[in-house]
């Protein structure tokens, strides 16, 4: 019985609370990665730098803090144009997408993930992460509408005691 109640509150848990796959990033890691790119920058070719920028985008959008997450998804933005090969331009996109999801932009997110399988249709990563996006819609949607159900409820228990009051 225990065991059953467990299962109910880890779903209700579960529902309200995302449950991704996506791996977080911690602070250190995206220092890491700035001096990585500081450096790459100063000694590197350009095929470094641009490798180094990318592990910092990576690990931007999958940052805990929106600042970050910001920062990665405008550098990515900024070097959509300058992808060199296909796969490049999937990675960013799907890099988009990630930092789209985790900012809570998620029909931004879709769009970028059916870019991104236009690309590579058959992606596992991508076509997790887009049933990731479309059950988060879906999950909003549900509480959208008993938020709104719950108001027109309140208001009109709050008409009908105001009239019962009347009498």
């Amino acid at each position: 019985m225990d065991a059953a109640f467990g299962k109910f509150f880890d779903s209700i848990g579960s529902f309200f609370g995302g449950g991704d796959q996506i791996p977080w990033c911690d602070r250190d890691i995206i220092l890491g990665c700035e001096r990585e790119v500081a450096e790459a920058s100063k000694d590197g070719s350009d095929e470094q730098k641009n490798e180094s920028i990318m592990r910092l985008s990576w690990a931007l959008v999958h940052s805990k803090q929106l600042e970050d997450m910001q920062r990665g998804i405008a550098m990515l933005e900024a070097s959509l144009g300058n992808s060199s090969s296909p796969l490049q331009q999937r990675e960013k996109l799907y890099l988009l997408a990630v930092g789209y999801y985790r900012s809570g932009h998620y029909s931004r997110s879709r769009q970028l993930l059916e870019q991104c399988l236009e690309i590579a249709p058959d992606w596992r990563q991508a076509v997790v992460l887009k049933k990731t996006v479309e059950d988060r819609i879906a999950k909003d949607g549900v509480i959208g509408i008993g938020i709104t159900a719950t108001a027109v409820g309140l208001i009109a228990g709050g008409i009908a005691a105001a009239l019962a009051r009347k009498k």
